[in-house]
């Protein structure tokens, strides 16, 4: 079995995790037994992230006290606030610059004595990262418009908060709520590359900072995050076109350009956050600009029905709909990733934990295809 090459470790099985699973067949995600369709429409972010590090949805005191813990905690230092506004001026990407400030975190967590096989503490430590992570990118993205960060709303949820700190405007209800239901699609995802990173990185005992830190770092790749940007693009190139947006799609095809946003490494039919994140950009489309809408409808329409694309295992993945339900909520393109690891952040913490119980040393092998034997001359006679 230690000769069978698995690229990408693909197909290999390497862990238990009670977390999250994915039907690629039928189109499921279920996040501890509950239907990602039943949470995103029922739950919110904080409820969701409750689940995934405890094993059950709160009570609604246990949900009052998590919610209020988070609150209390998501002020950053005035290092990590300096350090975002010298970022925002250098033209620093906003990856790089939360990974940066995720790092920095560190530097004022309160229980720094806290022993690595003190799982509580870690807990208590990702909840704190959770907390601050909205604070800092929307610091940085204020930073970048001259203009000074604001401080949370002491009445928002983390998903709502986060719209206010960025935009300086309390969001609407469907802002809101739909913002908080993006963030709980995205938060698990099974042992995708991030995830796994992070799991990597706790199995060596080191503190929940440097996983998640990992975490980010692994999710900047344009091969796990950032495809809900570059289908904002091709919908921004659709609009500026002097074609119809159908005639531009049919042109597109034709000259075998590849859509982003279809496609999944795991789903074989559409992926359920796709069609729940289509819903919410319908319902914006009808209190906005239709016109997003219309051209994500379109291309789906198009490639799916009339080329096939779903008979051979591609259909919408929820990159597809992402990118034009945060354009509408008013977020910035190159955002989306960050936004991605500000939700993804529950499932990191909740699976470096969750390995950490059991915890072993994660040490895959490779094989060695270098030269053998060779003759070693030292340094003046090479």
């Amino acid at each position: 079995m230690a000769d069978d090459l698995k690229k990408g470790l693909e197909g290999v099985l390497v862990a238990e995790s009670d977390l999250s699973t994915i039907d690629g067949d039928e189109g499921r995600l279920i996040y501890r037994g509950y239907s990602i369709e039943d949470l995103a429409r029922g739950a919110s972010y904080e409820e969701v992230v409750y689940l995934l590090w405890h094993g059950e949805l709160p009570t609604e005191d246990e949900l009052e006290e998590f919610t209020a813990a988070i609150n209390d905690e998501r002020e950053v230092s005035d290092d990590v606030l300096e350090t975002m506004e010298r970022l925002a001026d250098a033209g620093e990407q906003p990856m790089a610059a939360l990974r940066t400030a995720v790092s920095m975190f560190s530097a004022s967590e309160p229980e720094t004595d806290a022993e690595p096989e003190d799982l509580e503490a870690s807990l208590r430590k990702g909840r704190r990262i959770t907390a601050k992570i909205p604070t800092a990118l929307a610091a940085f993205e204020r930073y970048r418009l001259d203009e000074e960060p604001l401080d949370p709303h002491p009445d928002l949820g983390l998903a709502a908060n986060f719209l206010y700190m960025l935009t300086g405007e309390e969001p609407s209800d469907v802002h809101a709520e739909t913002f908080d239901q993006a963030l709980i699609l995205h938060a698990d995802h099974g042992l995708n590359a991030s995830t796994f990173t992070s799991m990597v990185i706790g199995s060596t005992m080191a503190d929940i900072y440097s996983a998640v830190t990992g975490g980010v770092a692994a999710l900047s790749g344009p091969l796990h995050g950032g495809a809900n940007q570059d289908v904002m693009e091709v919908l921004f190139e659709i609009d500026e076109s002097d074609l119809d947006h159908r005639e531009w799609v049919e042109q597109a095809n034709e000259a075998g350009r590849r859509i982003p946003g279809f496609g999944h490494r795991v789903y074989n039919v559409k992926d359920p956050r796709a069609k729940i994140l289509q819903e919410r950009s319908e319902e914006l489309a009808e209190e906005g600009d239709e016109k997003w809408y219309d051209y994500t409808t379109t291309i789906e329409q198009y490639l799916t029905e009339e080329q096939g694309l779903t008979e051979k295992g591609i259909a919408p993945n929820v990159d597809f709909y992402s990118g034009s339900v945060y354009y509408q909520l008013g977020i910035p393109i190159d955002m989306y990733t960050p936004i991605f690891a500000m939700s993804r952040v529950g499932g990191w913490v909740g699976h470096v934990l969750e390995y950490q119980e059991d915890n072993r040393l994660i040490r895959p092998l490779s094989r060695y295809t270098g030269p053998e034997e060779q003759a070693f001359a030292p340094l003046e006679e090479r």
